[in-house]
């Protein structure tokens, strides 16, 4: 399954989300969701204990200003990697 993590992890149920992950599904943070991936943030060490996939949207890392503070164990993608995603995981969960 793709979750993409489209607001704050502030403010959103972000513990539940990081229950539902499993083996086999890819987290895409977008958005606000970038936040999550931010290095020396709070809830990053359990987001990088998941057992999913983790990618982060450049044109939102970028727009935030935050290229050099997100975590260098989260890969950055464009929106042409995003489209790989959505064709490898058929079923989606937004957040």
């Amino acid at each position: 399954m793709l979750h993409t993590l489209m607001s704050s992890p502030f403010q959103c149920d972000y513990y539940l989300l990081l229950r539902m992950l499993q083996p086999d599904d890819d987290l895409l943070l977008m958005q606000d969701g970038v936040l999550a991936g931010l290095q020396n943030n709070r809830l990053l060490p359990q987001l990088l204990q998941s057992p999913a996939r983790l990618w982060a949207l450049e044109e939102d890392v970028v727009a935030r200003g935050l290229t050099a503070q997100i975590s260098s164990k989260i890969t950055v993608i464009d929106y042409n990697d995003f489209v790989m995603l959505t064709v490898k995981q058929q079923q989606q969960m937004p957040w």
